[in-house]
């Protein structure tokens, strides 16, 4: 009698054990779906790659990195005008283009002090500003 008993209690402990990785492994999927968001850093949204090139942007201001700067700033133009302006009928400018003016208005603001700087580097705080003002707008379009 006493080893049914023991037998009972390891079969109750293995189905518990088994329980808890199951609990383990759908956590752990969950976390990480909705860290699936991103990809090496850049959001899998619409305005994703727009963002990751303007946080490069500001990371090279705050370094002092002006010419890297302004000639990603220069980039960051070029892809969203391509992309956003003449990029058929998804493109942001053919589906909302209110929206499409005031994230390259805001765009604009944020990237003509460096495109325009001739060496000078932009008041911190106004481009601190302009850089949070743009983010703001892409959210709007995610």
């Amino acid at each position: 009698m006493r080893y049914a008993s023991i037998k009972i209690g390891i079969s109750s402990l293995a189905l518990v054990a088994i329980l808890f990785m199951t609990i383990a492994v759908v956590i752990s999927a969950s976390t990480q779906e909705k860290k699936g968001a991103q990809q090496n850093g850049v959001d899998n949204s619409k305005m994703g790659p727009y963002r990751a090139l303007a946080q490069h942007i500001y990371v090279d201001f705050q370094k002092g990195d002006l010419a890297g700067a302004a000639e990603m700033a220069r980039v960051l133009e070029r892809l969203w005008d391509k992309a956003e302006d003449y990029g058929g009928d998804t493109a942001l400018s053919k589906t909302n283009r209110k929206l499409f003016d005031d994230i390259d208005k805001a765009m604009d603001q944020f990237i003509t002090p460096l495109t325009e700087a001739k060496g000078k580097a932009p008041d911190p705080v106004k481009f601190k500003a302009a850089y949070n003002a743009y983010l703001d707008k892409l959210k709007q379009a995610d």
